[in-house]
This record gives C-alpha cells, sequence and structure tokens, in this order.
C-alpha cells in the first residue's frame, strides 16, 4: 500500500514562497491530503512570569490553559503568535512592483534586487534566505512609516520590556541546515552598506557579535 506522503514529502521548490503543504491532523499525522497554501506559522511561546509583588499576600493567578497541559504556575505559554501578521505583511510588501514603492533606501533597493532577481551562476539564496532578510528589513525600515507597522512593532516592543529589560530583539528562525550562516551574511550586508552611506542613522550599524554553540576552528 502506498503512502503518498512519504512518496512525495517535498512539494515546493526552496526558490519560491511555498504554495502547498501536507495536512496533519491534531495529533500531527498526515491526512495524505494536499492543502493548497502555505503551511502557517504554529508556535506556543512562554509568558514571562510577573514581577515580584511587594505585598505580602499576592492574588491568586489564574493559568492561562494553552489546551495542551503545558502551562504551569510556574510557568504559562500563550499560544498566538503575530508570526503569521508579520508575514502576511512582508508578502503583500514583497508584492509591490516598483523599488519606489518599498520604503526603503536606495542602497536597500538593490540589495533586494540582487537577491530576489540576479540569475546567480552558481548558488543562490533560498527564499527562506531572501524571505527571513525581508522580515528584518521591513520591520527596521518599512514598518515604522504605517500605523499597523508601528503596532507590530509596539507589540514586540512590550514583549521585549517583559522578557529582555532595555535589549530590544528580533528572532528570525530557520530549520537546521536551511543556512543561517547565509541570513547572517545578508542582513550584515545590509546594514554595513546602510550604515557607511548613513552614519547618523541610530537604524544602522557596522559593528557585529556572532555567537555560535559548538563552533570548530579548522586550521
Amino acid at each position: 500500500m502506498t503512502n503518498p506522503f512519504f512518496d512525495r514529502p517535498i512539494l515546493n521548490t526552496p526558490y519560491a514562497c511555498p504554495t502547498q503543504h501536507w495536512e496533519l491532523d491534531k495529533d500531527g499525522q498526515p491526512t495524505q491530503k494536499i492543502l493548497e497554501t502555505r503551511r502557517p506559522a504554529k508556535f506556543i511561546t512562554p509568558i514571562p512570569k510577573p514581577k515580584k509583588r511587594k505585598r505580602a499576600v499576592a492574588q491568586e493567578v489564574m493559568v492561562f490553559d494553552e489546551g495542551k497541559g503545558l502551562s504551569t504556575k510556574e510557568q504559562q505559554y500563550d499560544p498566538t503568535s503575530i508570526i503569521n501578521e508579520v508575514r502576511h505583511n512582508v508578502d503583500s510588501w514583497r508584492a509591490l512592483p516598483s523599488p519606489s514603492q518599498w520604503q526603503v533606501t536606495p542602497e536597500t533597493a538593490r540589495l533586494l534586487q540582487h537577491w530576489r532577481h540576479h540569475e546567480f551562476g552558481g548558488v543562490r539564496p533560498f527564499f527562506c534566505h531572501v524571505e527571513a532578510a525581508e522580515t528584518a528589513i521591513w520591520l527596521t525600515e518599512v514598518a515604522p512609516q504605517s500605523k499597523n507597522g508601528k503596532r507590530l512593532l509596539d507589540h514586540l516592543a512590550s514583549a521585549n520590556r517583559d522578557a529582555n529589560p532595555e535589549l530590544m530583539r528580533f528572532a528570525l528562525k530557520l530549520a537546521t541546515g536551511a543556512g543561517k550562516t547565509t541570513v547572517m551574511a545578508m542582513i550584515i550586508a545590509w546594514q554595513t552598506i546602510n550604515a557607511v552611506r548613513r552614519p547618523g542613522s541610530k537604524h544602522f550599524s557596522r559593528g557585529f557579535l556572532v555567537v555560535t554553540p559548538g563552533l570548530t576552528i579548522i586550521p
């Protein structure tokens, strides 16, 4: 008996936005049905613990039940995520045909055109590489210019204040082996080129710290 999911596990090319995915049931098992859409992001993210109260007797905190039995009084989990909303905004922005509509610097526009449309002779960026760089660019250069973008940035800033006071962080998540080093190089190129052209800008930097676990140096 054939199993379509195992016979054809890969449905999409790595060089374009995914357009199909295998449906999974509530237990994460394939239903053998192909859905003609990109698989939405689905995360369960930890909610930072509240700061200690000064009152002698603190009010009992209600435990948010995410439906998976993960949450406790010590650590709650929030299944909601703005990943799909950010992705939708980046998709709409990517579809704008003219660089004059992108609301980015001329240097950033040239990099985007290169990554998206250059006829690479050898290794070329995967879609996930370009999308990760696009997301960082959209959050930095484009989002501050719209009401909806500012709302998303306020949400991220609020999460950072709770988890990482005075340290604003964005996380770009790629699958193991997808090429995170390539994305780091793309982001460093984008930041450095803009920083050199705009030394007074607070959006761009020429200084970078790369921290990697298990780094092996081969002479």
